[in-house]
């Protein structure tokens, strides 16, 4: 059953994107001594076809991982959609069906002298230990729960449409991750008190735009445009999807990047919310160095946030915001709004902040 419901909601949500080499790289090599000697779990990936395993078996002992653990669920719209690794003839590679595949080391196994992907074809295809059939891959699975307990660090892009599930089992075992999201998914009420309570946050790559491989005709002139501006052809399903983040709870160093404050508060260009003691910020690189109080700036901040130089208070949308105690508006929504010149707005999406160490001018 819970197979049927997760393709059911693939299916739905139309959340079948699969990531590029290129994009994995990008980010990954942030997070590399974080590896050394770990079991890592990529558990909504085909072996046989997924860019994740690719880079973590061409990686395995420049990285020191102990083990690495991919897993596919029965039926998964991934088998023979991503096609990324080419195995040629291999004729055994299992279809449609729920399977794991688990290494503990990567050798030069053909006698060429290097170790490559070539020698991972060669392991698949003759060590038949490696590789097992599962009852359905759902990561809800008893028997995937059990490889999660296994794991050190969760690698991969789950459904989209599950996101909320997803993190919810990672906290629950108490793993670390690395895991693609929607921008929009930090403003769900089970993800962004994760983010308020420094259990989870943005990845290096935050708010960017993916071109994925997926099932969807890319009919749209402009993301056909952006997509071959990248090196692809729309035409063979490419297509750009916008907003994507890396969620982590990794530490890197770019979450101890300071931001570069360069404005000074004053009363006129920056309102006061109506129903927040706040001000409003309209650009990150806008936020004053000397104000103490909170401020509500674009929720793009997510992505340069220090955690030594800002705490997160809330909110400004939605239940999250009245439970922030942002009172309802001139539209009787909990959003935050100001006044100017006898026009009130509500602002775009907004989180509150405080500056931990302000100037004092």
């Amino acid at each position: 059953m819970a197979n049927k419901n997760l393709n059911a909601a693939k299916t739905a949500k139309k959340d079948e994107f699969y990531t590029q080499l290129t994009d994995i790289e990008r980010e990954l090599q942030h997070y590399w001594p974080h590896f050394k000697d770990k079991v890592v779990l990529c558990n909504c990936d085909d072996p046989y076809e997924s860019n994740f395993f690719k880079y973590f078996a061409l990686r395995f002992n420049q990285l020191g991982l102990r083990k690495l653990i991919c897993t596919c669920y029965n039926g998964s719209p991934v088998q023979g959609n991503e096609l990324m690794i080419d195995f040629g003839d291999f004729t055994d590679e299992p279809k449609k069906i729920a399977y794991k595949v688990e290494i503990t080391e990567v050798k030069d196994m053909n006698g060429d002298g290097a170790v490559d992907l070539s020698d991972v074809q060669y392991l698949l295809k003759n060590d038949k230990n490696v590789i097992s059939t599962l009852k359905t891959g759902d990561f809800r699975d008893s028997e995937c729960i059990e490889l999660l307990k296994q794991s050190d660090i969760v690698v991969t892009n789950p459904p989209f449409s599950l996101f909320r599930e997803y993190i919810a089992q990672l906290m629950n075992y108490e793993k670390k991750f690395i895991v693609m999201g929607r921008m929009s998914a930090l403003h769900y009420s089970e993800i962004f008190p994760l983010i308020k309570q420094n259990k989870m946050w943005s990845g290096v790559g935050f708010n960017i735009s993916v071109v994925y491989k997926a099932p969807y005709d890319n009919n749209l002139e402009a993301n056909r445009k952006f997509v071959l501006s990248k090196g692809f052809n729309p035409d063979d399903n490419y297509i750009k999807v916008p907003a994507i983040c890396w969620y982590t709870n990794l530490d890197h160093n770019k979450r101890h990047e300071e931001l570069d404050l360069v404005c000074h508060y004053s009363k006129d260009e920056y309102p006061t919310y109506d129903n927040y003691n706040a001000i409003d910020v309209g650009k990150v690189q806008d936020i004053p160095d000397d104000y103490e109080g909170v401020m509500g700036v674009p929720d793009t901040i997510l992505g340069q946030l220090n955690p030594d130089q800002f705490e997160i208070i809330g909110l400004g949308s939605g239940d999250l915001a009245k439970q922030a105690g942002v009172k309802k508006n001139y539209r009787g929504r909990s959003d935050l709004a100001y006044t100017i010149n006898g026009k009130s707005k509500c602002p775009y999406s907004r989180i509150l902040i405080r500056n931990k160490n302000p100037k004092t001018i």
